[in-house]
């Protein structure tokens, strides 16, 4: 049976097979259950439980519900396409294609609501106090969420307002300032950016045309300055720069690094030991954390060496479906483990709804043409189709 449900204050969307329990979807596993089937499930499936509902997470858990008995375990009821995030925020009809429940995909698993705060041995243990058994565990908690924040509330103040100030120069500020500028022309924006130019993760050139497409559509982009992030506050609408200078705004959002979602294992005596100094989780080539034989990770949070995207985690969590499949066959035949590969990769970053700006291995590419790639849709459809959920109608 379908009903809507609000989610994010406002953004409503369809779900089927939601459980009243507001911790556990389709069914409870009750504290330190064995393997079990869920919906559908096999009794004698090993248990796969995932920790971490991110876009790697998420499709890793598509991927093998009917291969397996699967535990999802979110802090978040609900998945949100990452790329799509903040301009969510600003334009609610995107918020309506970019987040959907954990349930539209995983139709054949277990969803527990809650954040893992310790790994043993045999188990997964919850904030909520659930000793969750598994046979194999995948971490993929990636990086740590922002402080959330009512989306229609935050979407009906950036209405209201004719100023936003934005903190951060990586591809999340660059990209929501340059969505607003070229959706909401009349609105005054200003970004500030600690660091000497826009986008210093990629070259030069890059983040130099990023900053003459931003300032072309009068964005106010201060470099090398600051904002306190302890001391923010909405209350009187005026910012203090590193520098000095007062900046008036309606509202801000803060788009700087987040750290990764590994703090909680630090304490585990099982895998603190496997953390580099980064805080990343150290794996080999199967994507096995090293020394374990059925934990495996995925996403921003393994130590790979490449660039933290949202398509490179999708290949994580391939060849981790792919492997676990291998591993959960009955039988004597010897096991030949699928091998991650990293790669280089393309690196775009969008200029409003028609532009963007993309880093390839030999050379820097801004305008129409790499905005036909990424920023017309955000990659949406093809996320949606990705995790099976394509079949909701009226895209933007």
């Amino acid at each position: 049976m379908e009903e809507d449900r609000p989610l994010e204050c406002g953004v409503t969307i369809r779900s089927s097979s939601v459980s009243s329990d507001p911790g556990v979807s389709n069914r409870d596993l009750g504290h330190g259950g064995g393997s079990g089937s869920g919906c559908g499930g096999n009794a004698t499936w090993n248990r796969v439980v995932i920790v971490g509902g991110g876009i790697a997470g998420s499709l890793l858990a598509k991927s093998i519900q009917f291969h397996a008995d699967v535990v999802l375990i979110d802090q978040k009821e609900y998945f949100e396409i990452p790329w799509a995030t903040l301009r969510s925020t600003v334009e609610q009809p995107v918020a309506e294609k970019a987040i959907f429940y954990h349930t539209d995909y995983l139709v054949n698993g277990t969803v527990i609501t809650s954040s893992a705060v310790d790994v043993t041995e045999t188990e997964v243990i919850t904030a909520d106090g659930r000793h969750v058994t598994y046979d194999y565990l995948v971490i993929a908690t990636g990086h740590t969420a922002s402080s959330p924040r009512c989306k229609r509330d935050m979407i009906e103040k950036f209405k209201e307002g004719i100023s936003v100030l934005i903190i951060g120069g990586g591809p999340a500020g660059v990209e929501l300032a340059s969505d607003i500028a070229s959706v909401y022309p009349e609105k005054k924006v200003t970004l500030v950016h600690s660091g000497s130019r826009l986008l210093g993760f990629i070259g030069r050139k890059a983040g130099n045309k990023a900053l003459e497409w931003l300032r072309s559509k009068n964005v106010d982009v201060l470099l090398e300055q600051s904002i306190d992030l302890d001391t923010i506050s909405e209350a009187d609408g005026i910012y203090m720069t590193s520098a000095g200078e007062a900046i008036a705004a309606d509202c801000y959002y803060v788009c700087v690094n987040r750290p990764l979602g590994s703090s909680w294992l630090k304490k585990s005596m099982v895998l603190k030991d496997s953390l580099d100094i980064y805080g990343q989780l150290k794996v080999d080539g199967h994507l096995r954390v090293k020394g374990r034989n059925n934990i495996f990770a995925i996403g921003d949070i393994v130590d790979v060496p490449e660039r933290k995207q949202g398509m490179l985690a999708q290949r994580h969590a391939m060849v981790v479906a792919k492997n676990l499949k291998q591993l959960m066959k009955v039988s004597n035949k010897e096991i030949k483990l699928s091998k991650y590969r990293p790669s280089i990769s393309i690196t775009m970053v969008s200029l409003g709804k028609k532009d963007a700006v993309a880093e390839l291995p030999f050379t820097t590419m801004s305008g129409f043409l790499p905005g036909l790639i990424k920023t017309r849709e955000l990659f949406l459809r093809r996320t949606r189709k990705l995790l099976g959920v394509d079949h909701h109608s009226g895209f933007l």
